[in-house]
């Protein structure tokens, strides 16, 4: 990124919110959404635990499952893991990382209201699945009040990707 697109980038998107999967294209928008932060900004990783409930058909016995306080730790620590690794331990003091129980679109709308910009890779589902479930990544853009910068998972590779050296051609 340029000095000069770095600098408007930093003034805009102090505060990043990524949503995190615990999936390598997670990972890899954490990884653009750190290039894309000043030494000031923050990043929020954010995943969140969807409660099950179910219904047996009987008033009042419905049950919900929530995930023991024991697991949601385990799970804050794994995630703090994965940012140590992708943005390097001096980056990371400036990462905060948050499990939340909720519906993920719940979690992402109601984070983004203390950010600045979501950046989240999208897993382009398709077909039926695509139907009936949708995509988080469309509903997040469709009603964040807040800008999205969604990365198709095979964009994040090619952006993330270790610079090639270049040959250098001589003109004879």
């Amino acid at each position: 990124m340029s000095r000069i697109s770095h600098g408007i980038a930093s003034r805009i998107f102090r505060r990043i919110l990524v949503p995190h999967d615990f999936s390598d294209h997670a990972t890899r928008a954490l990884e653009i959404a750190a290039g894309l932060a000043a030494p000031d900004s923050t990043l929020t990783v954010l995943h969140a635990v969807v409660p099950v409930s179910t219904s047996i058909g009987v008033p009042g016995a419905d049950l919900t499952w929530t995930p023991p306080p024991e697991m949601v730790n385990d799970l804050e620590r794994e995630l703090e893991e994965i940012v140590t690794r992708t943005v390097g331990r001096a980056a990371a003091a400036r990462v905060k990382c948050r499990v939340v129980t909720a519906d993920p679109l719940t979690a992402i709308l109601a984070a983004a209201r203390r950010a600045d910009v979501i950046v989240m890779t999208t897993v382009g589902r398709t077909g039926l699945t695509h139907l009936l479930m949708g995509s988080v990544a469309e509903k997040v853009v469709r009603h964040a009040t807040v800008p999205v910068l969604t990365i198709h998972p095979a964009a994040a590779r090619r952006v993330t990707a270790a610079p090639r050296k270049r040959r250098r051609v001589s003109a004879r």
